[in-house]
């Protein structure tokens, strides 16, 4: 098992520096293991291909790590994520851009499913709405982070965080009182 996760690790470093000059569409499995001094058979043996490593690497910085009852919100949960992105900033821009089949935006979709159900579950109750909510919040949050992570301003993880919370208060501010007015004049 350790010499397994050496070699995962291995391959991963060597996809990331590789990222650092190049796109991902344009490096091939044979690159990356030349790149760290190992045969394409070694890594066959741990990943299907390179989306896999890419997804990998995610689990392995992020959802591996994830405590889910350590969070008071989901605002913390997505400062963790954003955290994570905007320490491997390269790495993670990068990997949203890859597009098709077996894309880490797919799977980054896929993952956070079930933590973004967790966090809103008290809202939705399992109504239709949840599914359409699930949908918005992932797409409008993941090319939100795209873009903050394009940004040249650099702003920091937990200000970008509270940017989007902010915005979601004000919103749901103005639709409370859209809907006083309504009952009001009903």
């Amino acid at each position: 098992m350790a010499d397994s996760n050496i070699t995962k690790n291995a391959l991963a470093m060597a996809l990331k520096r590789l990222m650092k000059t190049r796109g991902f569409e344009k490096i091939s499995v044979s690159e990356i293991c030349k790149e760290c001094g190992m045969n394409r058979k070694s890594f066959y043996y741990h990943f299907r291909d390179k989306y896999d490593l890419v997804n990998w690497i995610f689990y392995v910085d992020f959802l591996g790590k994830l405590q889910i009852a350590s969070y008071e919100s989901g605002w913390d949960a997505l400062r963790d994520l954003c955290e994570r992105f905007y320490g491997e900033r390269d790495f993670y821009l990068e990997a949203l851009s890859i597009e098709g089949q077996n894309s880490f935006h797919d799977y980054l979709i896929d993952t956070l499913r079930p933590l973004i159900a967790y966090f809103t579950e008290d809202v939705f109750k399992g109504g239709p709405e949840q599914d359409f909510f699930y949908v918005f919040f992932a797409d409008a949050f993941l090319h939100a982070i795209t873009r903050w992570l394009k940004d040249d301003m650099q702003m920091a993880p937990e200000v970008f965080v509270d940017n989007l919370r902010g915005i979601f208060r004000h919103i749901a501010f103005k639709v409370m009182k859209e809907a006083e007015r309504e009952e009001l004049s009903t």
